[in-house]
C-alpha cells in the first residue's frame, strides 16, 4: 500500500513540475499565441470610450508593433492600405476608434511557425472583424513577421494573403 501511495505521489509531483516548467517556461509559439490574442482584445471596442481611454488603448496597441513596422492591407472591396511605421499604426487605430462605434476582431486559427533561429517567426492566421451596423464580417487571410527584441515579440510586418476566389 505504501510503495502505491509512493507512487502515485511522485507521479503527481512530476506532473506539477512538468505544469511549472511550461507555465513559466511558455514555448515562442505559446508566447505570440497570447500576444496575438491580446492584439484582438486590444483593438476591439465598443462605443462610450472617452478620448483619453482612446488614446490610452490605441498606445498600448502600438506597443504590438516594432517601431519600423510595414503593414500591406488589401481586402478586396473594402479597404486597400499601407501603414509604414508605429506611429501611423497608432493614428490609424485612433481614427477607427473615432469614426466607428464599435469593432469586434477576432483571429480564430493561428499557426505560429518559428524560425530555426528562435528569434523571428510567422504566424498564418485569419482576421475576423466585425463592424458594428455592418451585416457582414470581414474575412481576411494574413500573415504576421515576428522579431524577437529585448525579449519581447514584435510584429515587424503584416501582409494580405492574396487567396482564390
Amino acid at each position: 500500500m505504501k510503495i502505491v501511495f509512493r507512487f502515485f505521489f511522485l507521479a503527481a509531483l512530476v506532473a506539477l513540475g512538468v505544469w511549472l516548467w511550461f507555465v513559466l517556461f511558455p514555448s515562442p509559439e505559446r508566447i505570440i499565441r497570447a500576444r496575438l490574442t491580446l492584439l484582438a482584445r486590444t483593438g476591439s471596442f465598443t462605443s462610450g470610450e472617452t478620448y483619453l481611454a482612446k488614446l490610452a488603448i490605441t498606445q498600448r496597441l502600438a506597443g504590438y508593433f516594432a517601431t519600423n513596422v510595414e503593414v500591406n492591407i488589401d481586402v478586396p472591396g473594402r479597404v486597400q492600405h499601407t501603414f509604414v511605421g508605429r506611429d501611423e499604426i497608432q493614428q490609424a487605430a485612433f481614427a477607427a476608434r473615432t469614426s466607428l462605434s464599435g469593432l469586434k476582431v477576432q483571429f480564430p486559427d493561428i499557426n505560429v511557425t518559428v524560425a530555426a533561429d528562435k528569434q523571428s517567426a510567422v504566424a498564418d492566421l485569419t482576421v475576423e472583424a466585425n463592424v458594428a451596423g455592418d451585416r457582414d464580417s470581414i474575412v481576411q487571410e494574413m500573415k504576421f513577421t515576428f522579431r524577437q527584441t529585448d525579449g519581447e515579440w514584435l510584429i515587424t510586418r503584416i501582409e494580405t494573403v492574396r487567396t482564390l476566389s
